[in-house]
């Protein structure tokens, strides 16, 4: 996490903040001087959360949810940054894969950051920042997640899109790229594996770790401290861009 002071006075938002890259960004954030709001579709864990700094409250809300996410936007007002990070992965060959389990997968990936960012762009002062976590899936294809990779690959077209609508505003909108990452998400992603394949949790794990060149798996404050570098001073050119952060991962 990032102790310097340069966030005084902003207003965050972040989405699936209850749990991995979501609260590690809020803590971060609230840290630095910003007051963050944190948002999930379960109040527990947002709680938990919000109790570790006093700069942090939570409110309930469903980024799938067109009125969800307006009624959030507009009970906060104006906002400096969004952080458009709720996500979710499901696996399967897509010869098996459901029309449920896709739309599952574009409603809360793609879906889920469209309203994020278009209520959050209505409430956004000049000069702010608009974030979204993709993933390396939407950089390059991996088998077994083809909606996934699908939803992410269109948060990285929307991210580049925007960017140029909001460019004469000093508004910024990038995405952030994280290969696999030390979550409760991939925690999940590992208990699939041994589930479908017979591997043990340790041969899961050395799998998706053998996948960064550096041999381990990313940490949720190397992401973190690209968010809070894209929102700081100097960083207002980068602009429209996916930023992996994935050890060098092709």
């Amino acid at each position: 996490m990032n102790g310097s002071t340069t966030m005084l006075g902003k207003r965050v938002v972040v989405t699936g903040g209850g749990s991995g890259i979501g609260a590690d960004m809020a803590l971060a954030f609230a840290e630095a001087g910003a007051d963050v709001v944190i948002t999930g579709r379960r109040s527990a864990p947002l709680e938990v959360v919000a109790t570790r700094h006093p700069a942090i409250t939570y409110a309930v809300a469903d980024v799938t949810q067109e009125d969800d996410m307006a009624s959030l936007f507009d009970h906060l007002g104006e906002v400096d940054i969004v952080i458009a990070n709720a996500g979710a992965a499901e696996s399967a060959p897509l010869s098996r894969t459901e029309l449920d389990q896709w739309q599952r997968m574009l409603e809360v990936n793609l879906t889920g950051t469209f309203l994020t960012l278009r209520e959050g762009l209505k409430h956004l002062r000049d000069g702010g920042r608009l974030i979204a976590v993709a993933s390396t899936a939407g950089l390059k294809g991996y088998a077994y997640v083809a909606p996934y990779c699908a939803a992410k690959h269109g948060v990285v077209g929307l991210v580049r899109a925007l960017a140029q609508e909001v460019a004469g505003r000093d508004i910024t909108v990038n995405a952030l790229c994280p290969g696999f990452t030390e979550t409760p998400l991939l925690e999940a992603s590992i208990a699939t594996i041994v589930a479908k394949t017979g591997q043990s949790a340790e041969q899961a794990r050395a799998h998706l770790q053998s996948t960064n060149p550096s041999g381990r798996l990313v940490q949720p404050a190397e992401v973190t401290a690209t968010a809070l570098w894209l929102c700081g001073p100097h960083s207002g050119a980068i602009n429209g861009q996916a930023i992996s952060i994935s050890g060098g991962e092709i």
